[in-house]
């Protein structure tokens, strides 16, 4: 299961996504595992995150990335640096 990552996407692909409109997710430093019962697009606004898919690498993610997470997804988060990001599930 691959993570997408979109680093510093323009702003023209945002608005057509209409990432401003969606809820934003705020989480502290922390490490919890995860698992996505439906796919997940988010664009980071501030921190640090790695994600380490069940049996995979570590994936490093900042703000300005715009990061699609599979359905079916297990992994565990490691929030660096406080996170503060758009979300929307489906």
């Amino acid at each position: 299961m691959n993570i997408k990552i979109e680093h510093n996407p323009d702003e023209q692909h945002l608005e057509a996504l209409g990432v401003r409109r969606w809820p934003i997710w705020t989480k502290d430093v922390s490490e919890f595992p995860w698992s996505y019962d439906e796919q997940e697009i988010c664009y980071f606004l501030e921190g640090e995150v790695e994600v380490t898919p069940q049996g995979g690498q570590p994936v490093n993610i900042k703000a300005g990335d715009l990061v699609t997470f599979p359905e079916g997804l297990q992994c565990v988060w490691k929030v660096l640096k406080p996170v503060k990001k758009y979300y929307r599930f489906g």
